[in-house]
């Protein structure tokens, strides 16, 4: 197990994250988990930011086991002095933030008409305001550090499609997708690059409990996705990582989308591969 590289960092030269400083929100599962274990595994030392402490114990006890340097704090993003104080607890703990990357997200299919506002607050306030809380608090470190940084935010591609049953997560998303290109224009001159990745469905145990619980709602996703597929959490952290590496030093406000190609089919008239029926031409047409 210790010479085993996680599948997404088997892509990067070994140390490519050396002597960095990470910070991952909701990096204790899921997409953030798989991020987490592969900057650790090319040479950062890693920091886990979750709600709960549960969520830290798998991360951790691989670290040891591999010898990676990793590190956990419970935050909620959604509270402003504690983000505060998380990130100046880092910074005096492991001397710098290199890397940050926005990943703690809440989402649920809710019709809108049904939603309340404590429903509609509670994906906003972790989404939306916590990227803004955290991005502003180890943004402040790497500007006065003088030496750059990364950051990535995971957004949707539903932020400019649109979708039903999403309307708390689309527009926190949306707001995710803006704050990056205004931040990424406003701190390129700190050399601040900034982010963010669009994954479409991806197998993880939060996805499948509240987005496709079932067998038959997943195969309608599946059809609906031009590639056929959902993707792995190991792909989209695989994409993930080269954003954050300095070889994409010349990227910032960009988005890649790692979908399948199912933003692209969003509201087709036509399936692929049908043939379109038209009734016969009269002689008038």
């Amino acid at each position: 197990m210790e010479n085993e590289l996680p599948e997404p960092a088997r892509f990067f030269r070994p140390g490519t994250f050396d002597g960095d400083v990470s910070v991952v929100t909701g990096g204790g599962t899921g997409l953030g988990l798989e991020i987490s274990r592969s900057l650790a595994a090319l040479g950062s030392t890693v920091i886990i930011a979750s709600r709960t402490s549960e969520h830290h114990a798998a991360f951790l006890d691989e670290g040891r086991e591999r010898g990676w340097n990793v590190d956990a704090i419970e935050l909620d993003v959604r509270e402003a002095d504690e983000v505060h104080a998380a990130a100046k607890g880092i910074v005096e703990k492991h001397g710098k933030v290199d890397i940050l990357v926005n990943n703690a997200a809440g989402n649920f299919v809710c019709p809108a008409e049904k939603m309340s506002p404590r429903a509609w607050r509670a994906v906003l306030g972790i989404v939306l305001d916590g990227t803004f809380y955290c991005s502003r608090s180890f943004g402040k470190h790497m500007i006065r550090r003088g030496e750059g940084g990364r950051m990535l935010n995971v957004v949707a591609t539903y932020a400019w499609t649109g979708m039903p049953g999403v309307a708390h997560s689309a527009s926190a998303k949306a707001g995710v997708w803006a704050l990056t290109k205004t931040l990424a224009a406003e701190w390129a001159r700190f050399r601040i690059n900034i982010n963010s990745i669009a994954p479409g469905p991806f197998q993880s145990d939060g996805a499948r409990a509240n987005l496709w619980p079932n067998e038959e709602t997943a195969e309608k996703i599946r059809e609906s996705i031009p590639l056929g597929r959902f993707a792995t959490r190991e792909e989209v952290a695989r994409h993930s990582l080269y954003l954050l590496t300095r070889e994409a030093g010349y990227v910032t406000g960009d988005c890649m989308v790692v979908d399948g190609g199912l933003s692209l089919s969003a509201g087709r008239m036509w399936e692929p591969g049908a043939k379109l029926e038209r009734p016969p031409r009269t002689k008038d047409a």
